[in-house]
């Protein structure tokens, strides 16, 4: 497809799809915001009726800042309840009409996400996680190859423990973003990895030595130099490892990198390839202030969810040069 003719799909999408439903979208985020500004004030009475106890105190203002509290659950419960209608309403109206758009044939859930055993599989992040979140699923099958695609967020808890001994927790990210995979019509037998060359950006030389000793896999050096700048490659099997990243497929993965702007993880194990795309931010979510939605809107997340086409086109999943044994 090309651009004037996506730019006129879009468009097409947003005025006929989208816009009829941004009024009931816009009343029910308006719920949630007189939640939020009612919850604002009551949080400020609160702290102004603990100030008065403080000065002055006396049972008026014991009860009220009782009746305050109260009212302070009610409004935080009434605007959680409001929200999720919100942000699944949002998702049906908004998000699903933008899979339908890609390819009707795929099937797309609000709160499904990536399991926790293929992530384990792809073996791309290696950090235990204590926090394992997702949703945004999109799954189904293009041309002859299979995927999976989820929006997901592993975090694990840091505990440290200050001069004065008191205890400080907080949430450390391993990955967010987009997490995908696919068959790859060949069982493997190594496994090969590709990741962002964070470590010779940053650190040259002594960085190469160091990814020599650490990693899951042995280094193995390609002749594509500006494939060696972007990535580096660590495989148990060097042989298979240089037989699948051919220079088309070299060429793809810097075409994926330069594409979504950001940096991108590939693993091959089994007989898939997994791949985790960095994006430091919630992509589908609805939004409580300004705009709740619009065509640049619409359009960002058309070009996050063809992570599916593009990844299968770049690195001709279709074409189907081996067979598994």
């Amino acid at each position: 497809m090309d651009k004037s003719q996506s730019h006129s799909d879009l468009e097409h999408l947003f005025e006929q799809r989208i816009q009829p439903n941004i009024s009931e979208l816009v009343g029910l985020r308006d719920k949630v915001k007189s939640m939020w500004y009612i919850g604002v004030s009551l949080v400020l009475l609160i702290v102004l009726s603990i100030w008065g106890l403080a000065e002055s105190g006396g049972a008026v203002l014991i009860i009220l800042l009782v009746a305050l509290i109260i009212g302070l659950v009610v409004v935080i419960s009434k605007g959680y309840s409001a929200w999720k209608k919100y942000r699944t309403e949002f998702k049906l109206k908004v998000v699903a009409e933008i899979v339908k758009v890609i390819n009707p044939a795929w099937s797309y859930a609000p709160d499904g996400l990536i399991s926790e055993q293929v992530y384990h599989q792809s073996n791309l992040f290696r950090t235990r996680y204590d926090r394992y979140q997702g949703d945004d699923l999109v799954k189904g099958v293009l041309d002859k190859t299979d995927f999976e695609c989820s929006e997901l967020h592993t975090q694990y808890k840091e505990v440290t423990t200050d001069s004065k001994g008191r205890r400080r927790e907080r949430w450390v990210t391993i990955f967010r973003g987009l997490f995908f995979h696919a068959d790859f019509n060949k069982d493997f037998i190594g496994r090969t990895y590709v990741s962002p060359d964070v470590a010779e950006r940053l650190l040259g030389r002594l960085g190469r030595k160091l990814q020599k000793v650490s990693g899951p896999a042995p280094l193995v050096v390609l002749e594509n130099v500006e494939f060696e700048k972007a990535f580096v490659v660590l495989a148990t099997d060097p042989i298979e490892a240089r037989y699948i990243l051919t220079p088309v497929i070299m060429e793809a993965m810097l075409n994926i990198r330069r594409i979504y702007n950001c940096e991108v993880h590939f693993s091959f194990i089994g007989s898939r390839v997994y791949c985790g795309l960095s994006m430091n931010k919630n992509l589908f979510e609805p939004r409580l202030f300004g705009p709740v939605v619009n065509l640049h809107d619409v359009a960002n997340m058309h070009h996050l969810f063809r992570v599916n086409e593009t990844i299968i086109h770049e690195l001709n999943l279709n074409t189907r040069i081996w067979t598994k044994n």
